[in-house]
């Protein structure tokens, strides 16, 4: 068969001209007149995911695999979709592939019998599958694989310069797809495994279209950034041709590319995948949903999100590492809070079938989420504090395409919200032509921006906008419009922080300044651990125009996500209030609530989650204490007809006086909404 590879024709503005025959959609298994509707993923809201990445091992796939244990999982957690394994990072298919790589064994055809059944109910079908990460296909075709840098073949990522796409993957998902009428797949192992190339093909077609001559081959060599750009366009094109090919003959399975659009892959959609999803981290998930969540939520594409079922620190600690239902309840609130659907993933055994003395758990979770369902999912948060996820600073701080290096913002994040402040995720494409809708913009930390995103970010403050800056290096970016002389270099030192009569250690990268005229300090940074020690301003606060900007002469985001310190929460809380003194919402009784507000079908929504605890520290939580009572001022400018606690439908009595509400919420154990209803 004759191929081309994906660059070459990208390059030529065409893609991949010369692809298989396409094959014949064939019939579902069973006659859609009897078959219970199923549900989109752009509708769905809970499902449950399974895989096992089936091996060399793996030599009777389907021997346990039953219709009662399908039933079972369907009778117990009643969920949208199933996501099950198709095909794992090491590159062999758990059902009887007949264009792909199968496992050694199979008892019967599995994949046959989930499809059976969950169409028999009404469950939509969907099917892990690794994607760009395929070892099997390189140990067959050492061509396909990545060239490393040292000139190795990489042993994990596929070429966008190989035939892999058209000899392999396309085939196989439509053989998914026709032969089997499964609902649509969730390709794994995508963005976050692809590696820039090293290969000839892709050094060639890098100089063709940069003009560059000479190749970088590692951070700090000229043309560094350029190369890691070329190489995440050649992702973009691969993940549009496949999709587009497979949707040529198969126009309604329904794909998405695990952590593609995310805070992954932290920038606008640019393929036309069916959802967005991602597995955020097994352990201090509640802080990965943090982050993860808010990003999505403003995407614009139906998204969920999977939480893991088990804890890989509880297995070091010698303990079982199934989570609990409280603590699972609590991962998919962040995330319903904001929006989104919600799975989770459990193991598979090695012949494929489950484990179903863990589904139970899953059963409580799911009744969590469904009571919860009609008020959160599709719910659009309400502008108030942005956090900017620079998607130009973040492909400048990284080297490779894709990892996560967020520890920083995620910090900043934090302790943002451990103030109660409603903050979504932003990128530049989120912000621009949106910006004045945002009270307070904040910056963490971030090395380089674009200079027409600074201007217009300037711009917004000279409007009446409020800007607050994290860090030296962002300060620098804005050294005018602070109205600041930095002085000399940022180091990194521990110094002293002095905010409401008490000194916290602080430890990160920090630069002493000089205040101009119209400047003024906040707080004060020491360099001993007394008030008698040399100091400099710990922040600054400018008026430009109609409003103001703010910056902190020091990092705070790591050391604030390592320690959670209150000296430094403390600092953040009032620095943003100045800027930002009558949020609409405000919770007070407790620093660990999480507070989300957002709109659905015309209500305003107050959504409380209960944060408190250790969580990067977390293998098994078995119980999470209550908090409260929380005073609540919730900024209304009519007087709602009726405040109610949700799910439940408890009435709250609340008092109302000059455009404010004022209530109390005597217990919040995991997550509550209040709902205020107008008419």
């Amino acid at each position: 068969m004759k191929t081309t590879s994906l660059l070459a024709c990208a390059l030529s503005l065409a893609l991949l001209t010369t692809v298989l025959a396409p094959e014949r959609a064939s019939a579902a298994p069973t006659s859609s007149d009897i078959q219970p509707k199923r549900l989109k993923r752009a509708d769905s809201f809970l499902g449950v995911h399974f895989d096992f990445h089936a091996g060399p091992d793996c030599t009777e796939i389907g021997k346990h695999t039953t219709r009662e244990m399908i039933e079972n999982i369907i009778n117990l957690v009643e969920p949208d979709y199933l996501q099950i394994d198709c095909k794992g990072h090491r590159g062999l298919s758990s059902y009887p592939t007949k264009v792909g790589h199968p496992a050694p064994g199979f008892v019967g055809d599995p994949l046959r019998l989930w499809r059976q059944v969950t169409a028999e109910r009404g469950v939509s079908l969907y099917l892990h599958y690794s994607g760009v990460w395929d070892s099997e296909a390189i140990l067959r075709h050492p061509d396909w694989g990545v060239i490393n840098a040292d000139g190795s073949t990489n042993d994990r990522a596929t070429s966008f310069f190989s035939p892999y796409a058209d000899q392999l993957l396309i085939p196989q998902l439509r053989e998914l797809a026709g032969d089997y009428g499964v609902d649509g797949a969730w390709i794994d192992g995508e963005c976050w495994a692809a590696a820039p190339d090293w290969s000839e093909p892709a050094l060639k077609a890098f100089r063709d279209t940069t003009g560059f001559t000479s190749v970088p081959r590692k951070p700090g060599d000229p043309y560094w950034h350029e190369f890691l750009d070329f190489n995440r366009e050649l992702f973009r094109r691969y993940l549009r041709y496949y999709i587009g090919e497979v949707k040529r003959t198969h126009p309604q399975f329904e794909l998405c590319s695990n952590w593609a659009y995310t805070d992954h892959m932290a920038e606008p959609v640019s393929a036309p995948l069916d959802f967005l999803s991602g597995d955020y981290s097994p352990d201090d998930s509640v802080n990965s949903a943090r982050v993860s969540a808010r990003y999505l939520a403003r995407q614009g594409v139906a998204w969920d999100l999977m939480a893991w079922s088990f804890s890989l620190k509880a297995r070091g600690q010698g303990e079982s590492s199934q989570k609990t239902a409280v603590q699972l309840q609590r991962e998919a609130a962040v995330v319903l809070a904001l929006g989104g659907g919600f799975q989770a993933y459990f193991k598979q055994k090695r012949d494929g079938s489950v484990f179903d003395e863990q589904l139970p758990v899953m059963a409580e979770v799911a009744k969590f989420c469904r009571d919860r369902q009609a008020l959160c999912h599709h719910a659009e948060a309400v502008p108030q504090v942005a956090l900017l996820l620079s998607t130009a600073g973040h492909y400048r701080r990284i080297n490779g395409l894709y990892p996560r290096d967020l520890g920083r913002l995620s910090g900043v994040l934090q302790a943002l919200l451990e103030s109660q402040y409603s903050v979504e995720v932003l990128g530049e494409h989120h912000l621009v032509g949106r910006m004045p809708e945002y009270p307070l913009i904040v910056v963490p930390e971030w090395e380089y921006l674009e200079a027409e995103f600074r201007r217009q970010l300037v711009a917004y403050v000279k409007a009446g906008g409020n800007l607050l800056l994290i860090g030296p290096r962002t300060a620098a970016l804005f050294e005018s419009d602070l109205g600041v002389t930095l002085q000399g270099a940022p180091k990194v030192e521990s110094r002293h922080l002095a905010h409401h009569d008490t000194l916290t250690s602080v430890r990160g990268l920090v630069q002493d300044l000089e205040c101009g005229a119209q400047t003024r300090s906040f707080g004060r940074l020491h360099t001993a651990s007394n008030v008698e020690s040399p100091s400099q301003p710990a922040a600054v606060i400018t008026p430009l125009g109609r409003g103001r900007i703010a910056a902190t002469a020091f990092d705070l985001g790591q050391d604030y996500a390592q320690a959670r310190s209150p000296g430094l929460r403390s600092f953040v809380d009032d620095l943003a209030r100045e800027l930002f003194p009558r949020p609409r919402v405000e919770v007070r009784g407790s620093t660990d609530v999480d507070v989300t507000l957002a709109r659905n079908r015309g209500q305003l929504l107050v959504n409380l989650v209960n944060t408190g605890g250790p969580h990067q520290s977390a293998g098994i939580i078995e119980t999470i204490p209550p908090v409260g009572p929380l005073a609540v001022t919730i900024r209304q400018p009519t007087k709602p007809i009726q405040v109610n606690l949700e799910p439940g439908g408890r009435s709250l009595p609340f008092d109302y006086r000059d455009g404010t509400i004022q209530l109390t919420l005597p217990r919040l154990e995991i997550h509550d909404i209040i709902v205020l209803r107008s008419n």
